[in-house]
């Protein structure tokens, strides 16, 4: 179950509130098997273009389709769904959409495609946001597997972790120096990595329940 090793790493972090159960979850290529019908044109009414795919525009007018706001970032960015995201290939792929879809390039067009411009921009800068930062692409998964954590849930979090915490803050209170608060900053950092690496690992292999894995 998703509440196991997941839901444990993400405690560590303070993502996940206790009691909160997980599921199974979904196939990583589920969501894009549906919904894969081409409606028409809004413009000229011809078969347009296939719900998933990289194709915006109509094949016999090029008018600008209106977005497919049931296909999720992952898709929409071209990025395996998984925690692991390769930022380079995610940064290249949102600038492919902007010179695509951004506003600037319909300022000539119709108001029905400026409209829709504004909407595949919003889109697009939402996925990529969401896809770029570990925290928000980590909620973002769970929530595509059935796990949503409201705001404000009072969390649990890992007395070790705290205790970690604690140390760090105690460390740059007593730090006097340019090169402790360097050393400082390259532990936070290692330490960062290997939580999200734990956290990558426990996504791939869905575990029950294991052990939870600290700093």
């Amino acid at each position: 179950m998703w509440g196991g090793r997941t839901g444990a790493l993400l405690r560590v972090w303070g993502l996940w509130p206790a009691g909160v159960r997980g599921r199974r979850p979904l196939g990583c290529n589920a969501a894009s098997l549906a919904g894969n019908n081409s409606p028409q044109c809004w413009n000229c009414g011809g078969p347009g273009v296939p719900k998933r795919g990289d194709g915006f525009f109509c094949p016999q007018c090029r008018a600008l389709q209106p977005p497919d706001l049931t296909r999720d970032y992952f898709s929409l960015m071209d990025c395996n769904r998984a925690f692991a995201v390769d930022t380079a290939k995610l940064q290249n792929r949102y600038q492919q959409l902007q010179r695509l879809v951004h506003p600037d390039f319909f300022s000539q067009r119709s108001q029905t495609e400026k409209d829709f411009s504004e909407k595949h921009a919003t889109l697009v800068n939402d996925a990529y946001k969401t896809l770029l930062a570990p925290l928000s692409r980590g909620l973002y998964l769970l929530k595509l597997h059935g796990v949503e954590i409201a705001e404000g849930t009072d969390y649990a979090m890992d007395q070790q972790f705290l205790m970690e915490i604690m140390e760090i803050n105690e460390k740059l209170a007593e730090a006097q120096s340019e090169a402790a608060m360097k050393e400082i900053e390259s532990i936070v950092r290692a330490k960062q990595k290997e939580l999200s690496d734990n956290v990558s690992k426990a996504f791939e292999q869905g575990l029950a329940e294991p052990s939870v894995a600290t700093w």
